[in-house]
């Protein structure tokens, strides 16, 4: 019986930092573009390849943090895939459910990093997705996988699990491809849902409600789709949760920020770590807050997280650092 396993696709990330670029924003800063000299050559600061991928950070993230956790995912027969079984090794993320695909190759990504934000460049191959029905485990967490063509296969298999097994309590924190698909196609997955991870403009586009929507109607329309806990992210505005009688606010924790790329990962799977653990939702964003802190403070969405240990140490330490009601 596994604390929890983690569903999407696994990728290995190269990221390019740079510095001849620009950031162009609107006039209330809610919608901004990087900019780059079209058909010209950009000179690299520096590049890093990191194992990655939403599902494997949250994986990691959760094995860290004192979870049995397990991974399903599919990975092409190549040395990147290698690298893929060999980091979770490493961080004791059970193997059992990983595929491998002789026909394609594992999936990749590209990382442009500026000025401590990322653009990511997202490639998912196609897959045949085949979730096992016998798996066992108290949490799943579904997070980004593709492409769009192949995810209503993994959806509609992950909620036959579900409905076949009704203890097991389901966190959702949907990719680009899943958001893709519309309002109408995730509402069986909402309706479903424990926990939903998302940041403030991807509430806005699934719900179809205009930049600048108020965060509290925006939890609250997806309360009344079924979800039972609400977490909207906000960037340098901190974190909110909904829980269906209180909303919640915490600030982000000052820190080094070199590279925000697993930001999110970080947070939704301590967040997600600390509910499995028993803890309320107040504490669960703090462990969401420190662990998406640390995580940015080294490039690389797995290098920073978080040790339980070290959690612990942190919340002992900044016991004034809380969510307040709003």
């Amino acid at each position: 019986m596994y604390d929890m396993i983690s569903v999407g696709d696994s990728t290995i990330d190269h990221f390019f930092f740079i510095h001849d670029a620009s950031v162009v924003c609107d006039i209330n800063k809610e919608d901004c573009k990087l900019s780059i000299s079209y058909a010209d050559k950009l000179a690299v600061d520096k590049y890093l390849r990191f194992t990655a991928g939403n599902a494997m950070n949250q994986a990691i993230s959760s094995a860290k943090l004192g979870l049995k956790t397990a991974f399903y995912t599919i990975i092409g027969e190549d040395s990147a895939g290698n690298d893929i079984i060999e980091q979770l090794k490493k961080c004791n993320v059970g193997l059992e459910y990983i595929h491998k695909d002789k026909e394609s190759s594992t999936n990749v990504s590209g990382v442009i990093s500026f000025q401590g934000e990322r653009t990511i460049l997202v490639y998912h191959l196609a897959r045949k997705y085949d979730l096992p029905m016998d798996m066992k485990t108290k949490w799943l967490y579904l997070t980004s996988a593709g492409p769009q063509s192949a995810v209503p296969v993994l959806h509609d298999q992950v909620l036959a699990y579900l409905a076949a097994n009704p203890s097991v309590k389901f966190a959702f924190n949907p990719g680009t491809h899943q958001m893709h698909l519309g309002l109408e196609a995730l509402k069986p997955l909402f309706a479903r849902t424990e926990i939903l991870f998302m940041n403030k403009e991807e509430h806005e586009r699934v719900l179809g409600l205009p930049t600048g929507s108020d965060v509290k109607e925006l939890m609250a329309a997806m309360r009344k789709l079924g979800v039972k806990t609400c977490v909207l992210t906000d960037g340098p505005k901190g974190s909110y949760a909904y829980d269906g009688e209180k909303y919640f606010h915490l600030d982000i924790f000052d820190g080094l920020v070199v590279e925000r790329t697993g930001c999110g990962d970080a947070f939704g799977a301590a967040f997600t770590a600390a509910r499995v653990h028993d803890l309320s939702v107040e504490e669960a964003m703090r462990w969401g807050t420190f662990n998406s802190a640390y995580v940015i403070r080294i490039p690389g969405p797995q290098n920073g997280l978080l040790e339980k240990d070290e959690m612990t140490s942190l919340l002992k330490d900044n016991k004034d650092f809380k969510p307040k009601e709003i």
